[in-house]
């Protein structure tokens, strides 16, 4: 397996290394594109290593698919190779919401910066409408792609590598709450900004109410465990 790998991304330029993959930036018949391996885990049975990488290398592309079936911006996947652990997907051009937001610190009300808080908190819910649960929302892993078209901007969702399917409203919650914890972390004194997002997510999603229970829900346990530390 190692071997297979190393032939994939050997030539490859490494742009990020997380606690799951690499990511490179690379070609793929002649288009640019974006590749992200699964490295193995050595504190893992490698039987155990291979079942889990596979299935959560599987988890992801599917949740890639099926938000672009529900009409989410996500890269497009060029190749997949279950063996090797790697996936090719599309270079999306643009600036990751984090930096949007960041670079608009000062204006955080203005029209640009809601407007692109509104549309995560529409795209959220549609997610979350079709039961797909990220696992690791961030506005780091949203890009702000500028459209050619009279659209205006697009944001595309990445990094779905701790994705998982589920119509429970306690896991569609949770997510809710750990991009709570993300933005008010990156971007601080900006809970009147998080509330537009919540707004929005509300008015586009199907069941909000059973969710948002379990949002609150899982927010009084987070503030428990960090008074009682």
């Amino acid at each position: 397996m190692e071997a297979k790998k190393a032939a994939y991304c050997h030539d490859l330029e490494l742009i990020k290394q997380g606690a799951e993959a690499k990511v490179y930036k690379g070609e793929f018949l002649g288009r640019n594109c974006i590749v992200k391996e699964r490295f193995p885990k050595k504190y893992r049975l490698p039987e155990i290593d291979e079942k889990l990488t596979k299935k959560r290398l599987t988890q992801e592309v599917r949740a890639l698919q099926r938000c672009r079936k529900a009409g989410i911006a996500t890269p497009a996947i060029y190749f997949t190779d279950l063996v090797g652990s790697v996936i090719f997907m599309e270079e999306i051009p643009g600036c990751t919401m984090k930096d949007f937001i960041s670079n608009n610190s000062q204006k955080k009300l203005s029209d640009e910066v809601v407007c692109g808080v509104e549309k995560i908190g529409e795209i959220l819910a549609k997610m979350h409408n079709a039961d797909i649960i990220h696992g690791d929302l961030t506005t780091s892993n949203m890009i702000l792609k500028t459209s050619n078209q009279n659209d205006g901007p697009i944001i595309y969702m990445i990094d779905f590598g701790l994705s998982q399917s589920s119509s429970l409203a306690e896991d569609k919650g949770v997510d809710l709450y750990v991009l709570e914890r993300a933005f008010l972390s990156s971007h601080p004194d900006s809970e009147d900004l998080f509330e537009k997002l919540l707004q929005s997510y509300k008015s586009f999603s199907k069941n909000c109410e059973p969710v948002f229970k379990k949002f609150e829900e899982v927010r009084m346990r987070g503030r428990k465990r960090t008074m009682i530390g």
